[in-house]
């Protein structure tokens, strides 16, 4: 009977491929459809501050309109309409189209303090 118990261990690695192969499908899919249900022109969150495990300041820019709001577990309250000087967009913002293999590997690379700390370390 040793060839019906390997029939089946092939028969489920089988199986299990098939379900691995559909989930990255299915999540392919549903990422895909997310990001153009997202993606728009007029609205974006510039900055988000967590204040507490509920409660949240934001810096949205709303068209040409720049309004920071305190965002809650039941409300949003409008705390203050800025001007566009006054809003500092840091590059990290830009970050949020880039793909995954481009933010690991910029994780991967040391900044410049740490590797003189390391090479230090080392002699």
């Amino acid at each position: 009977m040793p060839a019906d118990d390997i029939l089946q261990l092939v028969t489920i690695l089988i199986i299990l491929v098939l379900v691995m192969a559909a989930a990255y499908i299915t999540t392919r899919y549903i990422a895909r459809f997310q990001q153009g249900t997202r993606s728009g022109n007029n609205i974006e969150v510039i900055e988000t501050y967590r204040l507490s495990p509920n409660m949240y300041a934001q810096i949205l820019r709303l068209g040409k309109t720049y309004v920071a709001v305190a965002v809650c577990k039941d409300t949003v309250t409008k705390l203050a309409e800025l001007q566009e000087d006054e809003v500092i967009i840091s590059d990290t913002a830009s970050a949020e189209g880039s793909s995954f293999q481009d933010i690991l590997a910029r994780l991967k690379k040391p900044s410049g303090e740490d590797a003189d700390k390391r090479k230090e370390g080392q002699e």
